[in-house]
């Protein structure tokens, strides 16, 4: 580990790292999505876009749960959303992502059928030594007792190390536990297949 922890405590640079991750990928799409085929088709519905049907679908959304294009004018603004969903898509966190990820889960359950379990990890990371070790400026892994409040400064003040040892965790969980690209059954037995997410 390295010593010099200047970017992952300051307060800033994760924000103005993630904000830049998020328009790169964004970005992305938007080329990606520019070099079809269809992008003529695309551009003359955002030009040709009848305001007024997608007010009354706006109306409509916030009343009824479920809404069905009606006139040729809301299918064009359904077909909108939908190609807005092909750049969205690129972005982590978003509407679009998170519906990707039911459709995956969907698709794992038609292919593999209802998961057996459903187990939640929530490491504790203020008292674990790896967690504490990512956090602290010690470049050499040397478990030492520590106040509970030098813990908790330590781990308030690094909220990439907590990630990483999160990140590690499962990884472990998935890989030792479930038995996932090893040779060795998982502690519930052969794992078919698995999805996991991460609480927002």
């Amino acid at each position: 580990m390295y010593h010099d922890k200047r970017f992952q405590t300051d307060l800033h640079f994760p924000f103005v790292a993630f904000s830049h991750q998020q328009i790169k990928a964004a970005t992305s799409g938007s080329f990606l999505l520019a070099k079809k085929h269809q992008f003529e088709a695309i551009s003359q519905r955002v030009v040709n876009l009848d305001t007024t049907a997608l007010n009354h679908l706006i109306d409509r959304y916030a009343k009824e749960d479920i809404v069905h294009a009606q006139t040729d004018q809301e299918r064009e603004c359904f077909q909108i959303l939908r190609d807005l969903d092909h750049i969205n898509g690129h972005v982590k966190g978003s509407i679009t992502s998170k519906k990707n990820m039911r459709n995956q889960i969907w698709s794992l359950v038609c292919a593999k059928g209802a998961p057996s379990w459903y187990i939640t990890l929530s490491p504790t990371d203020v008292n674990h030594p790896i967690s504490l070790y990512y956090a602290d400026n010690q470049e050499v892994f040397k478990p030492t007792l520590k106040h509970y409040n030098e813990k908790i400064r330590l781990i308030s003040a690094n909220p990439v190390a907590s990630a990483r040892f999160f990140h590690l965790m499962v990884n472990l969980f998935i890989t030792h536990v479930l038995g996932v690209n090893v040779h060795h059954m998982g502690v519930f037995g052969q794992t078919a297949a698995y999805f996991g997410t991460v609480e927002q």
